[in-house]
């Protein structure tokens, strides 16, 4: 395998900046937009982040544990600071596991996450574009994960085919996209006009429209996963949605992951929001406010995520 070096190269797949990165957040991927980040400011975030999601990612693991059999080569593709990466170490302690992203620092993060669980003698990182980093394997995955990656580049259909040229046989592509929106808050939380996460979730989805249409050789793609894997060569497996439930009252960690996502959609959604919700979102961020997320009781985290796999079968250089 070709060492990870030290430069970053920016990727369509790494974390966005302070405007995209607010509207999106995705549970420790990272994706770019063009604007510089720095990433040893950004990583600590969102690998604190990405733990709150752990109990959803072992559903997912263990799911894939049945799914994949004995992997022996995992890569986890756009890993960001490699939490999910190492719950597939965790889980899989016979297999090689690769960590592939566009920021060095990132990876830098997994190395070491992976130095304090005692994973570091089977983790491998690479710096590089999806999906031509994948060019680094020096064999086929059996379990090539992809979590929340793939719509940051621009032609997902080529980059599915990419993907599975780089499976052996009888391999398993993991590709997690969709769900559910995350809900923080009841409907009505007694200040503003109820259903501020609704509005939130319109104007996100306005917001993920125009960052698809803007990324280098965007293609517009009927989000059918199943098909797409599909065309890519493959033969679907499965499909199964995964639940984070965390009711209130919520941990400290939980309530600062919380408070760290609303800030990011209040800061990257701020010229669509309405004078209110604005308003609105100030008193929720503020932590002297009863009102606030760090203060109020009925704080939770619900949030879906679903996960497509499939498997090679045939010589997909082809398809």
């Amino acid at each position: 395998m070709t060492p990870d070096h030290p430069e970053h190269r920016p990727s369509p797949h790494d974390h966005p900046s302070r405007t995209a990165a607010a509207a999106e957040g995705h549970d420790g991927h990272a994706h770019h937009d063009g604007t510089d980040v720095d990433w040893a400011v950004m990583g600590p975030l969102l690998e604190s982040e990405a733990e709150v999601f752990t109990p959803l990612y072992r559903q997912v693991t263990a799911w894939l544990a049945e799914q994949a059999g004995n992997p022996g080569l995992i890569v986890d593709a756009g890993s960001g600071p490699g939490v999910i990466t190492c719950l597939f170490a965790e889980r899989f302690p016979g297999a090689r596991v690769v960590a592939v992203d566009g920021s060095a620092p990132l990876l830098e993060r997994a190395r070491e996450r992976a130095a304090r669980f005692g994973h570091a003698d089977r983790l491998t990182t690479v710096t590089g574009l999806l999906p031509d980093a994948l060019s680094a394997l020096d064999r086929p995955a059996g379990l090539l994960w992809c979590g929340n990656s793939l719509h940051h580049l621009g032609d997902q259909r080529a980059a599915l085919t990419a993907f599975a040229r780089h499976l052996a046989p009888g391999g398993t592509l993991a590709l997690l996209e969709g769900g559910l929106p995350a809900r923080f808050l009841p409907r009505d939380i007694g200040i503003g006009r109820p259903g501020l996460q609704a509005r939130l979730d319109a104007l996100h989805e306005q917001w993920f429209t125009r960052m698809r249409a803007d990324l280098p050789g965007s293609v517009a793609e009927a989000e059918d996963w199943p098909a797409l894997l599909a065309a890519a060569g493959l033969r679907p497996t499965g499909t199964r949605s995964f639940l984070l439930d965390l009711p209130a009252p919520v941990s400290a960690d939980t309530r600062a992951f919380v408070a760290a996502r609303l800030a990011r959609l209040r800061e990257g959604l701020a010229d669509d929001l309405l004078p209110e919700d604005r308003a609105v979102l100030d008193r929720l961020l503020d932590p002297d406010d009863e009102a606030g997320v760090h203060r109020r009781r009925d704080v939770f985290v619900l949030k879906a995520h679903t996960v497509y796999t499939a498997v090679r079968v045939r010589d997909t250089a082809e398809s």
